[in-house]
């Protein structure tokens, strides 16, 4: 496991961007495949998000600490970090589970249009970052994407929970897709740390070209930033599905896709949280088919090849 317990390197004196070439799906047979992708999570990553719900249970339902416990102890062999979405119904445990079992955190306020539950969000995240269970805060995780608060409202947001962990040391930021953050220069100025989503994937890039094209998003991060620290928050790939214009979701695409991602961000020492742990089967309304397959681990929380 090496580096991924010392915490977050940023290299604030510029990014280096090794340019990883991506591994030639037709040089291996599947079983040789599956042994690099399974050697690739048993050498760890620096982070993974946390997938809360088993079969039958959504956001919505309150999950008990024990659930939240064994997933944690399933992860924990492959991980430095873990991240989570939400501060209420449960999640509130994620990032108190994970430092006592001695990993890094980065803990997500979920905002919506709903204003009653932002503010048991906001405070649920101030509460576990003064109890010491916080590495990361995020205000709020792709809420300009989904139009759901104007950027005055969420800037106000932001502004409150750093003044509220001022002098903690604990960088804030938000969640968001990579082009926000060029969109809205006011985002960069309000974070301490940049927290980019980058998914080929849902722009319909083909398997074999996903790699540049996170390198590409990427770097349109880096040129958004002005020189601050930078995480990417979530990237990944479907296992089954179906598909979206060039890309397609299949086992091989999955495979090859977290192999390149690992590779590329450990050779640049950029902290990633992959997305996802464990399959949820809620997520196919919002998001077709696909939703419900972005584990590296299936809904019974085995690995998956």
């Amino acid at each position: 496991m090496g580096g991924y317990r010392e915490g977050y390197h940023f290299k604030k004196d510029g990014y280096s961007q090794i340019n990883t070439q991506g591994i030639d799906l037709s040089k291996y047979s599947l079983e040789e495949l599956k042994a690099l992708w399974r050697k690739t999570i048993q050498d760890g990553m620096h982070g993974i998000c946390f997938s809360m719900y088993e079969d039958g249970q959504e956001p919505g339902d309150e999950i008990s600490i024990e659930q939240v416990e064994r997933r944690v102890k399933i992860l924990k062999p492959f991980t430095g970090a873990i991240r989570s979405f939400s501060c209420i119904e449960g999640n509130e445990h994620i990032p108190v589970v994970a430092k006592k079992h001695g990993l890094k955190t980065l803990v997500g306020a979920w905002l919506s249009d709903d204003k009653e539950d932002n503010e048991k969000e906001i405070e649920g995240l101030i509460a576990l970052a003064k109890a010491g269970h916080v590495d990361v805060a995020a205000v709020g995780n792709e809420v300009l994407y989904r139009n759901d608060l104007s950027l005055e409202e969420l800037l106000g947001y932001i502004k409150r929970v750093k003044e509220a962990l001022a002098g903690l040391d604990i960088p804030v930021g938000y969640v968001d897709a990579y082009y926000e953050f060029s969109r809205h220069p006011e985002l960069v100025e309000h974070s301490d740390v940049i927290l980019a989503n980058l998914y080929p994937y849902w722009e319909g890039c083909p398997i074999e070209y996903a790699l540049g094209h996170m390198q590409a998003m990427y770097g349109q991060v880096v040129d958004a930033a002005q020189g601050k620290p930078i995480i990417i928050t979530e990237t990944g790939w479907p296992s089954e599905g179906g598909g979206l214009r060039g890309a397609q979701a299949g086992p091989e695409g999955a495979m090859k896709y977290f192999i390149d991602a690992i590779r590329w961000t450990n050779e640049n020492e950029i902290p990633i949280f992959y997305f996802s742990s464990f399959d949820e089967s809620w997520k196919t309304g919002d998001e077709g088919d696909v939703g419900a397959y972005w584990g590296l681990w299936d809904k019974h929380e085995n690995l998956k090849f």
